[in-house]
């Protein structure tokens, strides 16, 4: 068996033709007015801003506008939560997006809920999660998202199989969980202190990597023909999941990189573009 690759970087150009056409369409409704995203980098950390720069890049390609705001280290929680206040209150603003991480000083719960629902479209606040959570209209996270269209597009079945979810972060292994769910699966969530994490990951039909640390899920745990969909990305190339053995014996993999991580971006212009179109059209 050779794994079928669920290849995230076609998709994402797939996806970005098909948005700039709704772009264009919604200038011609709208006197030339695009959606707009909003970014929040906070700090000078150089990982941070290669990721603002490059969702800068994602809203040009689709024609959108972005509106980067860079605010100092030294910024306080109250000096950030009235950036995010005055950006739920722009009317010309659709989207907003805190670069994650903020600075350790700073409160980035309150902050990432302070961000209204209707631009919350990178899925980050406590009510829009809620809201997901019970089948309600809200953005998804965009990497669990992302992950999900994804799947989607290949065609991947997901009800009644047991899909394991390794990690339980706020904004990627539990909202991943609850898409999961959503979607008829049946879904058990692990993490690195899990006790005979390798016998859960043996039994998965589909196994979710957001673990967050480099090959810390061995090719040997998972048994033949699983889906493998892996959300890490580290350096040297390297996910959460030892990829390279299952080439052969997975029914369907992510690469890394390529996979997983295109999505993300391209999940987050996506909502962008229905924000805009909710306001707009």
């Amino acid at each position: 068996m050779t794994a079928l690759i669920l290849d995230g970087k076609h998709v994402a150009q797939l996806t970005e033709a098909e948005l700039s056409g709704r772009v264009e369409a919604l200038k011609l409704k709208s006197d030339g007015r695009t959606p707009v995203l909003a970014t929040i980098l906070v700090g000078d950390d150089p990982a941070s801003a290669t990721y603002v720069k490059m969702k800068g890049n994602a809203c040009r390609r689709v024609g959108m506008e972005s509106l980067a705001i860079e605010l100092p280290s030294s910024t306080k929680t109250n000096g950030l939560l009235r950036e995010i206040e005055q950006l739920n209150h722009n009317p010309d603003v659709h989207g907003i997006l805190l670069q994650h991480p903020v600075p350790s000083h700073i409160d980035e719960r309150a902050c990432f809920d302070m961000i209204a629902l209707g631009k919350d479209v990178d899925g980050v606040t406590c009510l829009g999660f809620g809201r997901m959570a019970m089948g309600e209209q809200a953005y998804g996270c965009a990497t669990p998202q992302g992950i999900m269209r994804l799947l989607q597009h290949y065609d991947i079945a997901l009800e009644g199989k047991h899909a394991v979810v390794v990690g339980r972060s706020p904004i990627l292994g539990k909202p991943m969980a609850m898409m999961l769910l959503e979607a008829n699966a049946t879904v058990t969530i692990c993490h690195s202190r899990t006790r005979a994490l390798e016998s859960h990951i043996r039994q998965a039909d589909v196994v979710v990597g957001a673990v967050g640390r480099p090959e810390f899920i061995r090719a040997e745990w998972i048994k033949d023909a699983a889906v493998v969909v892996d959300a890490g990305y580290h350096p040297g190339g390297l996910g959460d999941i030892e990829l390279s053995p299952l080439a052969e014996r997975a029914s369907a993999i992510t690469p890394v990189p390529g996979g997983v991580g295109p999505m993300t971006i391209n999940t987050l212009i996506q909502q962008t573009v229905e924000s805009g179109e909710r306001a707009l059209g």
